[in-house]
């Protein structure tokens, strides 16, 4: 599929597992996590939709508190698939946004896992999709760069926390960048 530019009519934001049990336990956990935040409140202010998920709950545990929090306005779809695209609900979740959101900014953990079969699996559907790379992650490097790779050479973009911020306002003269340049002025590298 030709990739799509990414704009506030047909992006939905993913947020795939960011769990008490593993995200503190991944490479990098407070970048991951500050950009998962940073991503949250952006999609909040500009009314961007967003998903997210957890990977069997009552094993791994809820959404960690940071997280939790910015997005306290999501209700987590609950799932034991790895990819989101082979779970019911979800697949339910994201036709109800529409046929004309089908462009996905994707963060979450972990890469190599649940994010790159998500990734494919959204690929497959017709999806374009942007990795905020700098938002995702796997226990290992190793794992999180594999992960990478193979949703790149699979038709993804490798895209930013920022960048994708800065594709979605499209211009500075807005209320919503005045709102978050607060956020951007401290990048989580």
């Amino acid at each position: 599929m030709k990739q799509k530019r990414l704009s506030l009519g047909n992006g939905v934001l993913l947020i795939i597992d960011p769990q008490e049990k593993l995200l503190p336990k991944v490479f990098q956990p407070e970048r991951i996590t500050a950009n998962m935040v940073l991503l949250i409140r952006f999609a909040r202010i500009v009314g961007l939709p967003m998903v997210m998920t957890t990977q069997y709950r009552k094993g791994i545990g809820p959404i960690v508190e940071e997280i939790a929090q910015e997005a306290s306005h999501v209700r987590p779809l609950d799932k034991v698939e790895f990819g989101c695209f082979n779970n019911a609900s979800f697949r339910g979740e994201i036709r109800q946004l529409g046929d004309k959101r089908k462009v996905l900014v994707v963060a979450g953990i972990e890469s190599h896992i649940c994010v790159t079969q998500t990734v494919l699996g959204a690929l497959e559907r017709g999806y374009a999709v942007h990795v905020a790379s700098d938002a995702v992650s796997s226990r290992t490097e190793w794992n999180r760069n594999v992960g990478l790779e193979r949703m790149k050479v699979s038709g993804a973009v490798m895209s930013s926390t920022e960048m994708a911020i800065y594709e979605l306002l499209e211009r500075s003269d807005s209320p919503w960048f005045k709102e978050i340049l607060p956020d951007l002025r401290t990048p989580v590298v």
